[in-house]
């Protein structure tokens, strides 16, 4: 290892300087003094010639003590600068100073998770003086926490927790990823086992969505320390399949999508589950659910295999047209209420999908579908989804 490191020592791959939080994104003249231009070899010898002038590093966010927060962000150049989030309120412009910064006070907010972007003359981008960001395929998305008095369910709280273990499967020209959190116990009863939730992200999100924005692994936590929920096992898969299965917009790629996914999530995920880890057997047994566009590929999936799943579950579900989408769902009501142990699903009242969810409320009340539907505050964001997971969690696996 000593001379692994001298090695890089000698080529030079440690004295080249970083970007510091405080840089210019709006000018790419300013390249940090030091960094050798494109085609230039940096060797050992330029090491002592490196000045960089001191830029005055941006506080962003800055959480006032009346939850008012402030955003900034360093970009001289730039003719408009806006910031979008997961509040309610909308766009904002920021304001720029005689120092290049731009700014904009906002709140004050209720306590909870934002996420929330830049514009820097229409380029969407994360806050770079905040470490904390979402996790998601194409990262320009960083996190506001704005804390609450007494702790909320999602938030860490001294309670037993489960372990959230990160799992690659594939081949290598395609490697897929899993993220699996069992309950509190789960290392220390060798004969225990338990039922099964498929959690699954929304368009452009990832397996660590939901852990790292969503929180689930806390939410379970503080659940069960309330005794609100049974024990359980949730898996969250990468629900984006490989891009030669089609990822576009047009409705035959959407399709080709759902089917790559499906047959990635029942005949790879779901075996490798129950291989690795303590499952209980059968549908009733497992439960299926998701937000937006994992919210459709759950009802989707749930409802044409309620043989594999008898509890389904949607959060501000895209699901196309409900009638053609669950046309074997709805053809027998009989047997599909007596599969389905649960089908819940949710939707916040400013929510731009809200229309297909009440369509879908609507047709199943038609086809005699037991079912159940809540419409509740917000629109299509985190905010909505961590009180749906609150929601949910108590509802699976009640026994009979």
């Amino acid at each position: 290892m000593k001379l692994f490191l001298r090695s890089l020592c000698h080529a030079g791959a440690l004295a080249l300087p970083l970007c510091a939080a405080g840089a210019d994104l709006s000018n790419p003249a300013s390249r940090p003094a030091g960094v050798p231009k494109p085609g230039v070899t940096a060797g050992i010898t330029n090491v002592t010639a490196i000045r960089r002038p001191l830029v005055p590093v941006v506080l962003s966010p800055e959480l006032l003590p009346d939850r008012r927060v402030i955003f900034r962000v360093r970009a001289s150049n730039a003719s408009e600068v806006t910031i979008t989030g997961e509040w309610t309120n909308g766009v904002k412009q920021l304001a720029k100073d005689a120092s290049g910064v731009w700014s904009v006070t906002l709140g004050p907010l209720a306590p909870d998770l934002y996420g929330y972007s830049f514009f820097i003359d229409g380029f969407q981008t994360l806050d770079p003086a905040n470490p904390a960001v979402k996790p998601m395929r194409s990262v320009r998305t960083s996190i506001l926490e704005v804390p609450a008095v007494d702790p909320l369910l999602h938030d860490f709280q001294n309670v037993a927790h489960g372990t959230v273990r990160q799992h690659a499967y594939g081949s290598r020209a395609n490697l897929r990823h899993l993220v699996v959190y069992t309950p509190p116990g789960y290392d220390m009863a060798p004969a225990s086992r338990y039922p099964v939730l498929y959690l699954l992200h929304g368009s452009g999100d990832n397996e660590s969505t939901w852990t790292g924005i969503g929180r689930a692994h806390w939410i379970a936590d503080n659940l069960l320390a309330r005794d609100k929920c049974r024990p359980l096992i949730i898996v969250m898969t990468d629900g984006h399949p490989p891009a030669s299965s089609g990822t576009g917009t047009a409705p035959e790629s959407r399709g080709q999508a759902l089917a790559a996914f499906q047959r990635d999530l029942l005949e790879e995920t779901l075996p490798f589950i129950e291989a690795n880890y303590r499952t209980l057997p059968g549908p009733t047994n497992r439960a299926i659910a998701g937000f937006s566009l994992g919210g459709g590929q759950s009802l989707i999936i749930g409802l044409n295999h309620p043989d594999l799943f008898a509890w389904v579950g949607g959060m501000s579900a895209a699901m196309g047209n409900p009638a053609e989408t669950f046309r074997s769902a709805l053809a027998d009501a009989p047997i599909t209420n007596g599969r389905l142990k649960l089908l819940w699903f949710a939707c916040g009242k400013d929510d731009f999908v809200l229309k297909s969810n009440q369509q879908l409320d609507a047709l199943l009340a038609a086809r005699g579908i037991r079912h159940e539907f809540a419409v509740t505050e917000g629109s299509h964001g985190w905010p909505v989804w961590r009180r749906h997971l609150v929601d949910f969690l108590p509802r699976l696996f009640a026994k009979d």
